[in-house]
């Protein structure tokens, strides 16, 4: 009879939501337990809660405590109560913690019947003073006494919010109210303990992050600043180490874990210098620091700073000083890339096996919700009062309230916050543990979703976990969403027409987010944004669909006027093409890339913009990959072929170059070449320098056919030299090419004829080349010939053999080093090389008198070449340590020992500088340091041209564009000063390696 009657008692508590049955037909077994099973409202009531198991246990924990007498009221209190019966069982299924307060303090069970805050209203002065009222009669040891009233008053609280009395704003602002209360409480035990100090000064408690804004969780630091002034008559040092007193045993009451555990820890580290700053400041300290030192999350942090504990007038005080410093935060340079800067570092600090279950920090997680209220608070608090609001759903209330945010908006990222507040609250509670991650265990998960039950819109009953995931996914790809364009958006709404009745940002509310942003004109930027977004067009409403996101990419570059402009530009040229917008709607990859490219500098969107059908590249996985010198001499020789004159024949391949030059130089932007600046500098010197060749290649080929049209087969074979940075292949966006020409007559011409015809074929190549048009010039430079300037643009190679024989300077000899075929007659160009290859690599070295020579020649180009007025310790290409330090330090090595050793018979200069360190000529850390300040050298002459647009071997002396500089670099927004310290930090000490190794 027993075993069947227990059987059927667990098919019951089966259906009630039980998952170990057994277990609780043997609690409801227990002598304290004995006849509750038989009553089917107290076993609803069960099997209503989170976690029915665990609230069974703490009920048998909570009556086994008791005395009789005191155990059979509750049992009869709990048959007939059924308010009672809910809060107190909803807090035992839900909380461990809060049923081992119970077991520990069993009669605080009547804190459930006796104690109804919600007939106080929460934030008010009645509130607060019965919380304090409670702690300060708890018992004897003030301590313990603390720590059990808290827990008590919290046990009220909870069972308030498990129950449904209160929502999440009313039950997140008790929590808050009750921790000032406790600090309050603290900061009198501590007075008692130290008269004293107390008597020295006057101390106020500010709550800071969550506390402040009255919407703490269950389990968190409480954020607080001190501040203290000292009591008439005491000097103020004595007083603020009184007040430092006060508040570290305030704070260690708190926080011990001794006798009844701690509180919740006290954090003090949003103070003036964090950590390494006093505890206790006066206000006028306070206010010294944030005039002068703050920084912009520290205006951030104080939009919640209230007053929560010790002197009220001096708290008012701090808070009525320090809000006029929060909403001028704004207007400082770089405030809304400082605070997105800070919310992208405190993404990339998450561990990685904790992103997917972070609720606060994670995307689309709480943080994203709190980071964009405050973000349009501090931009458009300055002029509209609704918005100071510490409190966040309460400021994006009135954001939308305002039209600084849509309706629709502001519904979605409240009720997502509200979801996400109230699975922390219910995973905190647990346990009382300070955690923001979802748990993995699935009994926990369950507990979790039956809590939630009433949040989710989605049928929990055959799968509650499947349902809860569901939903928190949901929300959390909707804050995402909406964080990304929650800034954006509403810019749009101010210049396009909106239905009646629908409240929109204002020209002027417009104008200000957009110069929170960065940028320098916003009634331009508005005026694009027009232009752009107005209208019913399917043009216009795609175009409403990227600009928010683009808005955001555009104002994470160093100039968004100009990614702004560029993009309107380009939009207006292929706004008509079906597949532009198609391409920037449906690939997010394509439209960030070319968001980026347009806001990175000048050259690249000047190269887009004149033939801005070249954006298809962005959108093929492979479109930004260097193509190869094959292919390249195919492409330009084919279209060359297809002109009709030498003319026609240039330009179009200047056209290839051109469409070329823009995809090496976005994907130099977009950092597509390698993650290591050394590779990179090579791959984007040898695309460049393959690019030029080929260009070189299909002009020679271009006025050579002209020649030959008009006259009959050219009398003589040509090859083009490349020298300098060409020869090398480590060519920049703003290097000219570098050449020699040299020509071989065929058999039986004579040699005035067939340099006349090399002559008009080599300087119409030049010619065109350069020539005004469309396309960028590529200016080809043949000075470093025999003679210079005077000397013949073209010889034969019996010439050059008979000139470096009897005439050259030892200079000439250091020039061919880098001397390699490009163009024209192939077996020509080898002979050339193996004409000058005894002369750049002697077989006895450099003689005394020539090092001599090529050390005087290289100090005369410091003293004299140097532009006036440039500083030479950031001038890249002959200042200190620059790029002529290192490249003459290593062709020097090369004229010495390229005899011998033949990994320096290269015209590369990385290449021969490993092969100095191969051969022991040079030592590895000084190598080292030669190839850094070569490479940040080329990075920042690369950059300079790719910001401004023309070349450059000094920084920029406009803030935009060295910020753009700086952006290329890797350097943040607001580090631009770093860059030319890590700049001449590395030139110096590469200058003294060249003082060693060249100068000797």
């Amino acid at each position: 009879m027993v075993a069947e009657r227990s059987s059927r008692l667990e098919v019951r508590l089966v259906r009630r939501g039980f998952s170990d049955p057994q277990v609780a037909v043997g609690l409801l077994e227990e002598p304290w337990l004995h006849g509750l099973a038989d009553d089917p409202l107290l076993l609803d009531a069960l099997g209503a809660t989170a976690d029915p198991d665990l609230a069974l246990l703490g009920l048998a924990r909570l009556l086994e405590a008791l005395d009789p007498a005191e155990r059979h009221t509750l049992r009869d209190t709990l048959t007939s109560s059924k308010p009672l019966r809910d809060r107190l069982l909803s807090v035992l299924g839900a909380s461990t913690a809060l049923g081992d307060h119970l077991a520990r303090h069993p009669r605080d069970w009547h804190a459930l019947v006796t104690f109804e805050l919600r007939d106080i209203h929460p934030g008010t002065e009645d509130f607060r003073r019965e919380l304090h009222r409670r702690m300060r009669t708890a018992g004897t040891d003030r301590a313990d006494a603390l720590r059990i009233a808290y827990r008590r008053c919290l046990l009220t609280i909870a069972a308030r919010d498990l129950s449904g009395t209160t929502d999440l704003p009313q039950t997140a602002a008790e929590l808050a109210d009750l921790a000032g209360a406790t600090l309050q409480t603290a900061l009198e035990i501590a007075a008692e303990e130290d008269p004293e100090s107390a008597g020295r000064c006057r101390l106020a408690v500010i709550g800071m992050g969550k506390c402040g804004g009255r919407e703490l969780n269950y389990v968190s630091d409480v954020d607080v600043i001190f501040v203290a002034e000292p009591q008439e008559g005491v000097e103020e040092h004595l007083a603020m180490q009184a007040g430092t007193r006060l508040a570290a045993r305030l704070t260690r009451l708190c926080a011990d874990t001794t006798g009844e555990g701690t509180i919740w820890p006290v954090d003090a580290n949003l103070r003036p210098e964090g950590r390494n700053g006093p505890l206790v400041r006066t206000l006028a300290s306070h206010l010294a620091y944030y005039q002068r030192w703050a920084k912009t999350w520290e205006f951030q942090a104080l939009l919640k700073a209230r007053p929560v504990a010790g002197d009220a007038e001096l708290g008012a005080a701090y808070a009525e000083a320090t809000a006029a410093l929060v909403w001028q935060a704004a207007e400082r340079d770089n405030f809304v890339a400082d605070v997105q800067q800070m919310r992208r570092r405190v993404v990339d600090a998450i561990p990685a096996r904790e992103v997917d279950r972070q609720l606060k920090l994670g995307p689309g997680g709480l943080r994203d919700v709190e980071f964009a209220v405050q973000l349009l608070q501090l931009v458009h608090g300055r002029t509209d009062l609704r918005l100071h609001s510490p409190t966040t759903l309460q400021a994006l209330e009135a954001l939308s309230a305002g039209g600084y945010v849509g309706r629709a908006d502001a519904a979605s990222l409240d009720a997502a916050y509200r979801f996400l507040r109230a699975m922390e609250h219910r995973i905190q509670l647990h346990r009382l543990r300070r955690t923001h991650l979802m748990p993995t265990d699935p009994a926990d998960l369950r507990r979790l979703a039956r809590s939630l039950a009433a949040h989710i819109n989605d049928d929990t009953n055959a799968d509650p976990v499947a349902a809860l995931q569901r939903e928190w996914k949901r929300h959390a790809v909707e804050v995402r969403r909406l964080h990304e364009k929650l800034f954006y958006r509403p810019l749009l709404d101010a210049v396009a027409e909106l239905p009646a009745g629908v409240i929109g940002l204002s020209n002027e509310a417009a104008k200000a987010r957009l110069e929170a942003l960065g940028y320098a004109d916003p009634a331009a930027a508005l005026r694009h944004l027009s232009a752009l977004a107005s209208g019913v067009s399917r043009k216009a409403a795609i175009q409403r669909t990227l600009l928010p996101v683009l808005l955001g990419w555009f104002a994470d570059s160093a100039d968004p006027d100009a990614g702004l402009l560029n993009f309107r530009q380009v939009s207006d040229a292929l706004g008509r093409t079906p597949w532009y917008l198609r391409l920037l709607r449906d690939e997010s990859a394509a439209a960030e890339q070319l968001a980026r490219v347009l806001s990175a500098g000048r050259l690249a969107p000047d190269l887009l913009l004149r033939a801005p059908e070249a954006v298809a590249m962005l959108g093929d996985p492979q479109g930004l990959q260097p193509r190869g010198r094959v292919a390249l001499t195919q492409e330009i020789q084919a279209a060359v072929g297809r002109a009709g004159s030498a003319a026609a024949g240039v330009a179009a391949a200047r056209a290839v170059r051109r469409r070329e030059l823009f995809r090496t130089s976005a994907a130099d932007v977009l950092g597509r070449f390698d993650e290591e600046p050394g590779a990179a500098v090579d791959a984007a010197g040898e695309a460049l320098t393959v690019l030029n060749a080929a260009t070189l290649q299909g002009a020679l080929q271009a006025c050579v056919a002209e020649w030959e049209a008009a006259n009959g087969e050219l009398p003589t074979r040509l090859a083009v030299i490349a020298m300098g940075r060409f020869g090398g292949r480590e060519m920049g966006y703003g290097s000219d090419a570098d050449v020699l020409f040299v020509h071989e007559p065929l058999l039986g011409v004579l040699d005035q004829d067939a340099a006349k015809a090399a002559f008009t074929v080599c300087n119409q190549l030049r010619t065109l080349l350069a020539s005004p048009s469309t396309e960028p010039p590529l200016l080809v430079d043949a000075d470093l010939r025999p003679e210079g300037r005077q000397g013949p643009l073209v010889r034969t190679l019996g010439s050059y053999e008979a000139y470096y024989r009897r005439w050259s300077h030892v200079w000439e000899f250091q020039a061919l080093l880098r001397a390699e075929p490009v163009a024209g007659d192939p077996g020509l160009g080898e002979r050339f090389r193996a004409l000058i290859d005894p002369l750049r690599y002697p077989g006895a070295g450099v003689p005394t008198q020539d090092l001599l020579e090529i050390r005087r020649i290289k100090a005369r180009i410091e003293a004299e070449r140097l532009p006036r007025g440039a500083d030479p310790t950031t001038h890249t290409k002959i200042g200190r340590g620059g790029l002529a330090d290192v490249e003459w330090t290593v062709q020097l090595l090369q004229l010495q020992h390229g005899h011998v050793v033949p990994g320096l018979r290269t015209t590369r200069t990385r290449a021969a500088l490993a092969a100095a360190v191969d051969a022991g000529l040079v030592g590895a850390e000084d190598a080292a340091v030669l190839d850094a300040a070569w490479v940040l050298a080329s990075r920042v002459r690369s950059a300079v041209m790719l910001v401004r647009g023309r070349p450059g071997d000094s920084f920029p002396g406009e803030a935009r564009e060295l910020a753009g500089v700086a952006r290329y670099l890797g350097y943040g927004s607001g580090h631009t000063g770093e860059l030319v310290d890590d700049y001449r930090r590395t030139t110096r000490r590469a200058r003294a390696v060249v003082e060693d190794l060249f100068y000797g």
